[in-house]
């Protein structure tokens, strides 16, 4: 009998034991608190800039995923998933991720709101961040607001 995420719906094979599209747990063990707040693992900021400075941005890549799919769980969104953020702005000479950005501040506003977390609309800052080429800040700024969610 096939076993689907109660999350997402997708379907789980083989031995898994987390959804491998949304990250919730499928052994029965909630990955929210008492009040529906997804659980999101905490990410040291400066580490993950190091990190991606040390291994010439591919880890940079792996946080942009990890951060997009963790505002997917907070936000109640389930498009786009990480890898397919990824694909676009390859495909589209980096403009999509452009237009990632401000979707991000978005998203982060839904999802404070959602959860009671004072997180502010910082789409038009991430935007314009994103375009001078400093989307690193961006990172930093999304993933400190991510992080509200882990405490």
């Amino acid at each position: 009998m096939a076993k689907f995420c109660q999350n997402c719906g997708k379907e789980i094979t083989g031995n898994e034991s987390v959804c491998s599209d949304c990250g919730t747990n499928v052994n029965g063990n909630s990955s929210s608190n008492n009040n529906g707040t997804p659980i999101l693992q905490k990410r040291e900021i400066v580490v993950s800039i190091i990190l991606s400075i040390v291994t010439c941005g591919l880890y940079g890549l792996y946080w942009v995923i990890c951060m997009n799919n963790d505002a997917n769980k907070v936000s109640g969104e389930n498009t786009p998933t990480g890898g397919v953020v990824i694909l676009l702005t390859l495909v589209t000479c980096g403009i999509y991720f452009i237009y990632w950005n401000y979707k991000m501040g978005k998203k982060m506003e839904i999802a404070g709101k959602t959860h009671n977390k004072d997180i502010a609309d910082n789409s038009i800052l991430y935007l314009l961040l994103a375009i001078f080429g400093l989307s690193i800040v961006n990172y930093c700024l999304i993933q400190t607001d991510l992080n509200k969610f882990a405490d």
